[in-house]
């Protein structure tokens, strides 16, 4: 290991795109913790210890933004508007006839697809920070308005201090954005994705801390044992993948033969990443929200809000985990549905003289890439919804909260960011010394 990195500083070029990255990660890291105007830092601070956070989707915002977001810093959004936009625009592909075009034209379709998802993120960022600021000033950020503290984080509530806040916070997802797009195109690795690897990566001393201080030593030695399981499990099955042979015929072209070479198409077990998870939070928080706008302050809630109180917001309850699993295997399927079409594939190898051995080509291919597809994916969402259960199982056994360090949406994008960039590098020291990272 350590012979691997002295390569790397070795290497002019590679040694300044890292330096360069980990330049940018500090700026980050720096102004996440830099307060938003007329925030009462103070009593901010005094909030978090009290309440040690908060549930539901305002925990995976949180924990994508590295505690900005319930610190409402400059950086309090994080990169959760860019995430969002790059799925809308990635689902608009299939209603939108011109996106789907954009898309085939190659470099300059992508510029187009980039540039809108960039406004579609600015304007999700506007409409984030107007719902963060009006939670904060109704002291509902929390969930704690007995807490006085929770009531008052604003030091100045008056619409122009509002929207002053409101400008600071866009303006904090778009510098991110840019922070993203230099580490893509100077330094190593895709940049928000590792943006989003730096913002999870600090949350986990905290985490480790808390469970240490509160369950004991022997407690804090059982969860790390986990969490090498967990991450070892997690790297075998993000690795995993079905590959199915794909042989091309020759064709002449002049005097020139082209073709008869031997492929595969790499179907992984995971093709849904950790998309499913996110949408299974947020569409799980909705009733929840539905429900803290309907509970009044003088009478007795309706049945319907105590009902889902009591078995929706919860994550230590059976129905909650059940429901929470269920949707992340029905979404998993309805997202490899769509950025897998396997009738374009189809068309592409028969475009280009391609088959799969045993199989015809065009339509039976089609057929047989669907039905490898399904199959294989069953497995897949069964994965993540297991590990997306396992905060949860830590919140009702340990008693650790949801942003348990060695599960969920935290564990599958740390382990999937940290192997990209590894490869990355180990693609570059070959490129420059014939042999990659490791011997």
């Amino acid at each position: 290991m350590f012979s691997a990195i002295a390569r790397i500083l070795r290497t002019p070029d590679l040694r300044r795109k890292i330096g360069f990255t980990l330049a940018i990660i500090a700026i980050y890291r720096f102004g996440a913790h830099i307060p938003a105007p007329f925030v009462n830092f103070p009593n901010v601070q005094s909030c978090i210890d009290q309440t040690a956070g908060t549930d539901g989707l305002l925990s995976l915002v949180n924990l994508f933004s590295g505690g900005a977001l319930l610190q409402l810093s400059i950086f309090a959004l994080g990169v959760m508007p860019y995430i969002t936009a790059t799925i809308i625009t990635q689902l608009l592909r299939v209603v939108i006839p011109h996106f789907e075009t954009l898309y085939k034209e190659g470099q300059a379709g992508q510029s187009k697809l980039t540039q809108y998802t960039r406004y579609l993120t600015i304007a999700l960022a506007l409409l984030q920070s107007t719902t963060l600021v009006t939670v904060a000033r109704t002291g509902q950020l929390f969930g704690a308005p007995s807490i006085p503290d929770c009531n008052t984080l604003l030091v100045n509530d008056a619409w122009w201090a509002q929207l002053l806040m409101i400008i600071t916070m866009t303006a904090g997802t778009g510098l991110i954005m840019w922070f993203a797009e230099l580490v893509t195109e100077r330094g190593i690795g895709n940049g928000m994705s590792l943006l989003i690897f730096t913002s999870i990566a600090a949350t986990f001393p905290a985490a480790m801390g808390a469970i240490w201080a509160s369950n004991g030593f022997e407690i804090f030695l059982l969860v790390l044992a986990v969490g090498v399981v967990v991450v070892a499990l997690v790297v075998f099955v993000e690795q995993s993948q079905r590959r199915i042979p794909v042989q091309y015929a020759k064709r002449m072209v002049g005097r020139r033969t082209y073709g008869g070479t031997n492929t595969y198409i790499p179907i992984k077990v995971n093709t849904a990443g950790v998309v499913p998870v996110i949408f299974a939070s947020s569409l799980l928080y909705i009733p929840a929200l539905i429900a803290q706008f309907n509970t009044p302050t003088d009478t007795a809630p309706p049945a319907w809000v105590t009902w889902i109180s009591t078995y929706l917001t919860t994550g230590d309850h059976p129905l909650y985990m059940a429901v929470y699993f269920l949707l992340i295997i029905g979404f998993t399927y309805f997202y490899v549905a769509i950025t897998f079409n396997p009738v374009e594939v189809a068309d592409n190898m028969k475009k280009y003289g391609g088959f799969v051995p045993g199989i015809r080509a065009g339509r039976p291919t089609a057929e047989y890439l669907d039905y490898v597809l399904t199959r294989i994916t069953l497995p897949g969402s069964i994965y993540l919804g297991l590990i997306a259960l396992i905060p949860l199982i830590a919140l009702a056994t340990v008693g650790a909260n949801q942003n348990f360090p060695f599960g969920g949406a935290s564990i599958l994008i740390i382990v999937g960011v940290g192997l990209e960039t590894v490869k990355q590098i180990d693609a570059q020291l070959q490129q420059r010394h014939y042999e990659g990272l490791l011997r």
